[in-house]
């Protein structure tokens, strides 16, 4: 029975880790997209680039709509102080199929789409003297603009734009209104670096590097604990104390693979039922775990201070709950009402400082509690969520026609700005705006082999550079870096960030234990107080 409680608590804890850690990515938004599906040939090899269009009417500035450039046409100018302002005219006929009956002389014609091919109405604006045209779609979502295959001339000089139903329906209200309507046509181009990523950087190193300092630091208390009992305790005592849980979960390499599976089938499930409703339930989930996880880390905090001391070390039994100390209860309601705040304004522009706050709070906790005992097991964990990571990045979008992480990342289809299982930052210098993410995996996953590594240097007595726990830092720090560098090249199309981070990580502690003769060592029995921690405390106290 004691068995089988415990076979479903470690399923329990895999499926919990996994959700948490589904969301494998860094992202900042695609301006720029690539398609290998729609043809392209002279003339019609334009990328398909987010087009910003202010409105004016008269000399007051209204509405900005965001349109898509077709793959024909001249390239748009890429500063606004370069773009010029030029009046819009309405298509009659509306299709723009024939000549127009009103005379044009450098308007931006406005279309609707529909009766003929792209291409047709651009040759007709650009005949009947349109600077450019703007065709409006038949539905909210954006159209990518191609030529037709059997299409000979498709050399066209003003610029093609789309726009969605509702911004096309509002211009043609006020042309209609027979006020004069105003537009300019430009596409921005990102910043090669936002400070917002290097904030990001920082605050996914930051919390690994804090994260592993305090997995170390219980470890070596731990072994201190254990040597004390290895001196004073018979050997059946010592044996009952070792089968006791101690809050601290040791992953094995069945659990790593399950991660894969289960982490897998929680992403599909995330992409199937991506709504309003499954977002809110992922808010409360969230919330939940970021209270939790607060006030773990604010305990632990305020414990290291001499006024806390005594509330720390008090405890009281409460209900449910069992012995709980008097910090913990002073704490818990900050922590409550401070997720409950988040999760109810959440949609105001500075929520994301306490999803951040809340975020990694929960990470420090779960790199805390879930460790991995050697090398062999973090291996495996990362080298499964590097396939992982790849799969549903890349992979996914033969079977699903789209990426499925970067789906579920945005939050598509559901309303709102994605799913809160992620870091962000806003983009400041960025002119499309939006926010730079990282998704929990990407700092959880590898921090878990990370602190392993400032574990076995300490309860080794290994220094800073004789030990691996230094070059393990560097090694995600350098694999994040790549990561931004080939998502900026991407122009901010989502990266599977462990695709980069694994590869430097596990590479750098296999190659340097290998140089360093601890491979078997660290490979199989991992931190040394799990086999001899009274001869590593003596020669630390030498």
């Amino acid at each position: 029975m004691e068995g089988a409680t415990k076979r479903s608590r470690a399923v329990l804890e895999v499926a919990v880790f996994s959700l948490i850690c589904s969301v494998s990515l860094v992202f900042a938004g695609d301006i720029v997209h690539q398609d290998d599906v729609a043809p392209k040939r002279p003339g019609c090899e334009n990328n398909f680039v987010l087009v910003k269009v202010p409105t004016w009417i008269g000399d007051n500035e209204e509405e900005e709509f965001v349109g898509v450039g077709a793959r024909f046409g001249p390239t748009l100018e890429s500063k606004e102080k370069d773009a010029n302002k030029s009046r819009v005219a309405l298509a009659d006929p509306p299709d723009c199929c024939s000549t127009p009956k009103n005379k044009l002389t450098g308007e931006v014609i406005l279309v609707h789409r529909g009766n003929c091919s792209f291409t047709a109405k651009a040759h007709v604006a650009e005949a009947a003297g349109a600077s450019a045209i703007l065709i409006v779609n038949n539905q909210t979502e954006l159209f990518k603009m191609v030529c037709e295959a059997d299409e000979t001339d498709v050399q066209i000089r003003i610029p093609a734009v789309m726009l969605p139903q509702d911004a096309g329906a509002s211009l043609e209200e006020s042309i209609q209104n027979k006020l004069n309507v105003y537009v300019q046509l430009y596409s921005p181009k990102r910043p090669l670096v936002d400070v917002a990523e290097v904030f990001l950087w920082l605050m996914a190193v930051g919390t690994i590097l804090c994260a592993s300092y305090w997995s170390a630091w219980t470890a070596r208390e731990a072994a201190i604990e254990q040597d004390k009992i290895l001196k004073d305790a018979s050997d059946e005592y010592l044996n009952t104390e070792s089968s006791r849980s101690s809050g601290v979960v040791d992953i094995n390499t069945t659990s790593a693979v399950l991660f894969v599976v289960i982490a897998s089938c929680f992403l599909v499930m995330l992409y199937k039922l991506m709504s309003y409703w499954f977002i809110e339930v992922l808010v409360v989930l969230f919330a939940i775990g970021g209270a939790e996880g607060l006030q773990t880390c604010l305990v632990a905090l305020l414990s290291c201070f001499r006024w806390f001391e005594h509330a720390a070390s008090t405890v009281v039994k409460v209900p449910f709950l069992g012995a709980v100390s008097y910090l913990t209860i002073g704490v818990s309601p900050f922590c409550v009402a401070f997720a409950v705040v988040w999760a109810v304004k959440r949609r105001i522009s500075f929520a994301w400082i306490g999803q951040d706050i809340l975020g990694i709070a929960l990470i420090v906790t779960v790199i805390q509690i879930i460790r991995v005992p050697n090398l062999k097991v973090g291996t495996v964990l990362l080298s499964c969520a590097f396939l992982y990571d790849i799969f549903w990045v890349f992979v996914s979008k033969w079977w699903f026609h789209e990426s499925v992480m970067i789906m579920v990342a945005r939050g598509d289809k559901s309303g709102e700005d994605g799913i809160p299982m992620l870091l962000k930052i806003p983009r400041m210098f960025d002119p499309w705006g939006g926010y730079s993410i990282i998704g929990f995996g990407d700092i959880i996953l590898p921090g878990l082999l990370v602190a392993f590594s400032l574990r076995y240097d300490w309860l080794s007595n290994k220094s800073l550079r004789a030990g691996y726990f230094l070059w393990a830092m560097i090694a995600y720090g350098f694999g994040l870096l790549i990561t931004y560098v080939a998502l900026n090249l991407m122009d901010g199309h989502g990266q599977p960030a462990l695709l980069y981070i694994v590869p430097f990580t596990v590479g750098t502690l296999l190659t340097l234990g290998k140089q360093r003769g601890d491979l078997r060592h660290l490979w199989s029995k991992g931190e040394p107080d799990r086999f001899c921690p009274h001869v590593q405390l003596q020669s630390s106290e030498q």
